[in-house]
């Protein structure tokens, strides 16, 4: 619901003709070139140790990213014929709003223990979904129709985002490298040594999506739903039924039933928050910048948000029965 309130203000300002189409579209790359990178490197960075990580849920979670991506691609080739729309839908399929909504859902369900796994799932969750989808989208975008697989590689590299996550990563691996305190506490930290810093970060990443919301809101328009209805419908239900039942029923069965991953109550509301909660609102951004049907994709944030909140209710329910968080 407070996703939805904030695309409601971005509605009405743009009703009120507080600005331009113009303006808000300047703001949309301002978010995609600064606000999402620094969400991004700031979540990453935040990670305190890999710590004791139940390694084969972590990678037991990158194949079914990569299963539901080629599935979502798959069914999106097969049924939808216009460029603009494949990349969009196959994003939708598997690209999740782990970083906004994902961590405090599974904090909420699970505790301390739950988020910290949590966190660390989205050092490994967070750069492979905006590596496929910058993949995807430059691949299927209009303006790259007739570009090579060089130029797509380049521009998968060179992703504001991407160098966000990358920068974070570095950031940790070096991290890990200072020497500590009688405490074990690096002797060296951004929040400790450099405070003033750590919180500009902490502020440029927290204004990330209510500003890139309220974008969405404000070039929202419910025009586009009738001739956009078949993909829409199609986005909400790869996004928000297939998606977890291929994410979380073979990892209930792989742990539950057969032990090879050993899932628990520690991991299994990360799992419920990876694959059950609605696609990214940075996925409509990224459409506006990258090439694709942006209308579509701000449909689709709209959309799975919404109805994101009866099936991760059922999600939660038929778990939480069962005894599995």
């Amino acid at each position: 619901m407070p996703i939805l309130l904030l695309v409601l203000v971005g509605y009405l300002l743009r009703c009120l003709h507080f600005a331009d189409d113009a303006f808000f579209k300047k703001l949309n790359k301002m978010v995609f070139k600064v606000f999402l990178p620094v969400l991004l490197y700031y979540n990453i960075y935040e990670i305190e140790s890999l710590g004791q990580v139940n390694w084969p849920v972590i990678g037991y979670c990158i194949c079914a990213i990569l299963i539901i991506c080629l599935c979502g691609y798959g069914v999106t080739k097969l049924f939808f014929k216009k460029r603009e729309n494949i990349g969009v839908l196959t994003q939708c399929s598997f690209r999740s709003n782990y970083a906004i909504i994902g961590i405090p859902l599974a904090e909420s369900l699970g505790g301390a223990e739950a988020v910290a796994f949590a966190s660390i799932l989205s050092a490994v969750s967070i750069p492979l979904f905006n590596t496929l989808a910058v993949i995807i989208l430059s691949h299927y975008s209009p303006e790259n129709k007739n570009r090579s697989v060089r130029h797509t590689i380049k521009t998968t590299l060179t992703n504001p985002l991407i160098l966000g996550v990358m920068l974070g990563i570095m950031t940790v691996a070096v991290r890990s490298l200072i020497p500590v305190n009688e405490v074990g506490v690096p002797v060296f930290t951004l929040e400790n040594n450099l405070p003033f810093a750590h919180e500009a970060l902490s502020k440029l990443a927290k204004v990330a999506s209510p500003v890139a919301l309220v974008v969405l809101g404000a070039r929202f328009d419910f025009k586009a739903i009738g001739s956009l209805r078949r993909e829409i419908a199609s986005g909400v239900l790869m996004r928000l039924v297939i998606a977890p039942l291929v994410g979380i029923g073979p990892a209930v069965l792989l742990s539950d039933c057969s032990g090879v991953i050993r899932a628990s109550a520690v991991e299994y509301p990360a799992l419920i928050s990876l694959f059950s909660t609605p696609v990214a609102v940075s996925s409509a951004v990224m459409t506006g910048e990258i090439g694709g049907n942006e209308q579509l994709a701000g449909q689709l944030v709209v959309w799975t948000s919404l109805f994101s909140m009866l099936t991760m209710f059922g999600f939660i329910f038929v778990m939480k029965n069962f005894g599995l968080i």
